[in-house]
């Protein structure tokens, strides 16, 4: 069988055990399986082929045999409702998976634009996962307009800040691929000269080589190895010349732009750290009009002159001040602890990728001089066992 993977372990010569024609159904995800052989299976007798070509529309060889036109258009006729409802559902399938593929994509770039569990209510809603009497609060009459406020304010807060992240997160990336184009640039800079200076040296080795065979004479014969050995200790001097050049060049480059980074970073951190500084404060404003309406409630209720029946689960925190100051005060509490751990986390996540990123760029170009320089020596102790073998020979 062609273009089937190892997901569906079929054997070319058939005898596959399928025991249903349904099971030709699944095959229809191999979009470019062009020869299938079910002879033996179950399920292939009576007119089975029909059901495989009309199923498998890419089918060119069915059991060893060429499909033709005709065949093809029939089968497809027969079976045309049933193929219908197939493709419709694998339509729907289809936007499905392209809806979480793009929702896995748009989730990865918010984390990496530190900016996750901000957009929409998320994390307004994450305010009250651990808050158990805020909601009940919040829905007394003289809170609902307040509350639905503050949510629209918080929330106009997060997006803002979703927006101003993708926008910084693109400039990091932009920053990132100036940086790649200009250590890429330098290299293939000194690539092209390292290879030049070797390619002439290499010129100049076959040449004297050339001549050696032609030489009797031992001490003119050695009188060109040694000038031979001495240019090569010239292309090293050159090759490594090269390098030091390149990695005092790339140190330069890595500097530059480990210091645009943490004036990036910087900017960056200032600005989150000013956009939960607002939702701070909305979120004590809240709680200064939610402590006042509560404490008028309560004295009303003191008084017993609260005209309104209270839920049973509200009346419960209405007992006495305390209880309710408590209750509010809590629930304060718990909202300003979440904003608190969602701002230390992108600060610290922040400052862990800047640091990170900067140790993989030093740790790489380490690495990178240490091979350079292990490959320019082990090319001159080649060329050195070369000629030293060559001197052998001669005496």
């Amino acid at each position: 069988s062609s273009g089937i993977n190892a997901e569906w372990p079929l054997r070319p010569g058939g005898n596959n055990n399928l025991s249903q024609m349904d099971n030709i159904v699944y095959l229809r995800k191999f979009k470019e399986l062009k020869c299938l052989n079910v002879a033996g299976n179950p399920f292939a007798e009576g007119d089975y082929k029909s059901y495989v070509v009309a199923h498998l529309p890419a089918i060119t060889y069915l059991d060893f045999r060429l499909v033709s036109n005709q065949m093809r258009e029939e089968s497809i006729a027969q079976y045309q409702d049933a193929i219908d409802v197939i493709e419709h559902n694998e339509r729907d399938e289809q936007k499905i998976k392209e809806k979480e593929r793009k929702r896995i994509a748009e989730d990865l770039q918010l984390r990496e634009a530190f900016v996750d569990g901000l957009k929409g209510e998320s994390l307004f809603d994450d305010l009250f996962t651990e808050d158990v009497d805020g909601p009940k609060l919040n829905q007394l009459p003289q809170m609902v307009e307040a509350y639905d406020l503050y949510k629209s304010k918080f929330c106009k807060i997060c997006e803002e800040l979703v927006t101003f992240g993708l926008k910084e997160y693109e400039s990091r990336e932009k920053e990132k691929s100036l940086f790649l184009a200009a250590v890429n640039k330098a290299k293939e800079a000194d690539k092209g000269l390292g290879v030049a200076a070797i390619n002439e040296f290499l010129a100049y080795k076959k040449k004297v080589l050339t001549e050696l065979g032609q030489i009797s004479d031992p001490r003119v014969i050695d009188a060109k190895i040694s000038e031979l050995q001495e240019e090569l200790n010239n292309v090293w001097d050159v090759l490594m010349g090269y390098e030091l050049q390149l990695a005092e060049q790339l140190e330069e480059v890595n500097k530059d732009f480990e210091r645009t980074m943490s004036d990036m970073s910087g900017t960056f951190t200032e600005t989150v750290q000013n956009y939960f500084t607002q939702c701070r404060e909305l979120e004590l404003m809240h709680h200064d009009k939610l402590t006042e309406t509560a404490l008028l409630i309560m004295e009303k209720v003191v008084k017993n002159e609260l005209e309104e029946e209270l839920p049973e689960d509200l009346r419960l925190l209405f007992v006495d001040k305390d209880t309710i100051t408590n209750a509010v005060n809590t629930s304060h509490d718990l909202h300003n602890q979440k904003i608190d751990n969602k701002e230390d986390d992108i600060i610290t996540r922040v400052g862990n990728t800047k640091e990170s990123y900067n140790v993989r760029i030093s740790e790489g170009e380490v690495g990178r001089n240490r091979h350079r320089v292990a490959e320019i020596n082990h090319f001159l102790e080649n060329i050195r066992e070369e000629l030293e073998q060559y001197e052998n020979l001669d005496r």
